[in-house]
């Protein structure tokens, strides 16, 4: 019978945590390694902590050769990394658009928090001062992710000056939350 474990071991730090904390790479069967992050790729999976500096410290001190002889890891390895986490992130708040559990727009966001109707709010890095005080004001204990510039959000939604987006209660915000969250904490 199948052991339905949620926790698995970081490669590099021998810590034992949730497999949604973690990043899963796979090795190929032609010793290359690859990010895994769908868990749908064949060849032995494994895990290392959702960390920029974790991964790179698994690169430096090649922690992979415990996975054998002859490992290929891409010299950008980081950067991919990088790039499939943010752009999963970015995925996630346009998919909560195209469902209609995103709004935009500093009046939409206020209303919504005012109605109790917001899970979280994202604003944008290089908002400006006045609207990051008058959103945190409504925000109360509302959290507030600061991740993307405005350039970005409104790539990832199609629109025009995208400062404050909120993403209202629902069975997706959760799923949205939790890409963003990986993102950021790969970067912290």
């Amino acid at each position: 019978m199948k052991e339905n474990n949620p926790n698995r071991t970081c490669l590099v730090t021998g810590k034992e945590q949730n497999k949604e904390n973690l990043l899963r790479f796979t090795l190929t069967p032609d010793r290359e390694i690859i990010p895994d992050f769908k868990k749908k790729l064949g060849g032995k999976g494994f895990y290392i902590s959702n960390s920029r500096l974790i991964l790179e410290q698994a690169i430096s001190k090649n922690v992979f050769k415990k996975l054998g002889k002859n490992i290929k890891i891409a010299p950008n390895l980081v950067d991919i990394v990088e790039n499939i986490l943010k752009n999963r992130a970015l995925d996630a708040i346009n998919l909560a658009k195209k469902a209609g559990v995103l709004i935009t727009g500093y009046e939409k966001v206020r209303e919504n928090l005012q109605k109790n109707k917001v899970a979280f709010i994202i604003e944008a890095t290089d908002a400006g001062s006045d609207g990051t005080a008058k959103i945190r004001a409504a925000a109360k204990d509302t959290e507030i992710l600061t991740l993307f510039t405005i350039e970005e959000l409104d790539k990832a939604l199609n629109k025009i000056n995208t400062v404050h987006a909120a993403v209202l209660k629902s069975e997706m915000a959760n799923m949205v939350y939790n890409q963003l969250k990986k993102w950021q904490n790969f970067n912290s």
